[in-house]
């Protein structure tokens, strides 16, 4: 069975807890303190794996857990660090927050390889807190928690072309003859359970990679048969070719069938009727008298005017197909190059906090510590590096009446506040 969705839970390591020791040697009274620092928590990694082609392997496990890092130790000895758990994935995969359903990441193209939970951080052993005035410290920070959360897998599959059509219009005869693919075919109602790629190589020119996109029939885009599993696939292709019985094998109508395969994509998606689309009139072998011409001067009266250029052509003896073909390659020439990928979207907004507590302490006369659960999530999941995720981190700050306390404990302009091993100067 072809899987392209799943929702599994991941989770990065905990930091190992830092260690409370001190010096016991012969001769030495006061030895001081010598706890080690924890190891630091393993990431959670996806990575693109040529050698995966569906999400079938998350259907039996649901769980991914990267390793804990290991507490310090006496003698200054250092945590072992968690190892990383590299989940594998096929290209094309994009991974969504299961909460928001909003995009975490699309590992395709150039993106192989993504960090997406770091893990925690180790703790520090009490040797980091000897002072003058506190010679025997007796605390050692804890590990940083690590970061879960429950994710949905949805492999959209790269092709340059898609291939649409209600079942037994020829779509898999056709993609078996111009491409290497070689899917399943035979005279039934019944459609293709899985998305076949194969690649074009025509003579003078790159070649491109099509796919036969199954399922599409009416009501697909409202979950009726199997063509709303499907539909995602249509996404990430430039080009749209209709498939069409043109003589009418089974008693359809092909101008029916294209109104009705074009609403199923609007339902689904109203960019997709942006894309350049061509029609293949099928088995123009088998006609009767002057029913040919009739079907195709119907077609091209309705699509054409409309920019949709009508082939007619016969997949079983290849009438027409180079043709449709290299008419075909000149639209993907005049589009852009850029391969279609979906953007990440910000999300730590959608995440309620609010319930979940922090603490906001001077530690020095011009240091600040914010900490707690509330602040840790907050970082995990916003990126500080884009202008639109440090616009949220200070409204988050403000928002959650942080930025107060710290007034009210006195923080100046310079101050220098401490938030799980990043620091901030303080600036009104």
């Amino acid at each position: 069975m072809f899987a392209d969705s799943a929702e599994i839970f991941i989770r990065s390591g905990k930091g190992g807890d830092g260690h409370v020791s001190f010096r016991r040697e012969l001769y030495v009274p006061a030895g001081g303190p010598d706890g080690g620092d924890g190891g630091r928590g393993g990431d959670l990694i996806f990575e693109v794996d040529d050698g995966i082609n569906t999400l079938n392997e998350f259907r039996h496990i649901r769980k991914y857990c990267a390793e804990d890092g290991e507490a310090g130790g006496k003698r200054r000895c250092h945590g072992a660090d968690g190892e990383d758990l590299i989940v594998k994935v096929p290209e094309g995969t994009i991974v969504k927050d299961a909460e928001t359903g909003k995009v975490i990441t699309d590992m395709s193209h150039e993106n192989r390889r993504e960090v997406i939970l770091k893990g925690g951080s180790g703790g520090k052993g009490n040797q980091h807190y000897a002072t003058p005035t506190m010679q025997v410290p007796k605390y050692a920070q804890p590990g940083r928690s690590g970061k879960e959360m429950r994710v949905t897998l949805e492999l959209k599959v790269i092709a340059d072309v898609g291939l649409v059509g209600f079942p037994n219009v020829g779509k898999s005869t056709f993609l078996s003859r111009v491409t290497n693919a070689k899917p399943k075919i035979a005279n039934y109602h019944f459609t293709t359970l899985n998305p076949n790629l194969g690649v074009v190589d025509l003579e003078g020119t790159d070649g491109f990679v099509i796919a036969d996109i199954p399922g599409l029939i009416e009501g697909a885009s409202e979950g009726i048969g199997l063509g709303h599993e499907f539909l995602k696939h249509i996404e990430r292709t430039k080009v749209i070719i209709h498939m069409v019985d043109a003589a009418s094998v089974e008693g359809r109508d092909p101008l029916d069938d294209i109104k009705k395969i074009n609403a199923e994509l609007e339902a689904y998606n109203p960019e997709l009727l942006k894309k350049p689309q061509v029609i293949a009139a099928n088995k123009i072998d088998v006609f009767y008298g002057d029913d040919e011409e009739t079907t195709l001067t119907l077609l091209r009266e309705e699509f054409e005017p409309q920019g949709i250029k009508v082939f007619p052509i016969s997949a079983v003896a290849g009438k027409g197909v180079k043709e449709l073909l290299y008419y075909v390659k000149g639209q993907l020439n005049n589009l852009a190059a850029e391969p279609i990928t979906f953007e990440r979207e910000y999300f730590p907004e959608t995440i309620d906090y609010s319930q979940e507590p922090y603490t906001v302490d001077k530690v020095d006369e011009h240091e600040f510590r914010v900490e707690g659960p509330r602040i840790e999530r907050m970082l995990g999941y916003t990126n500080l590096d884009s202008e639109k995720g440090f616009e949220f981190f200070q409204n988050f700050l403000k928002t959650n009446g942080i930025l107060e306390q710290l007034e009210e404990l006195g923080i100046e302009e310079g101050d220098t506040v401490h938030m799980y091993g990043l620091s901030f100067d303080y600036y009104k």
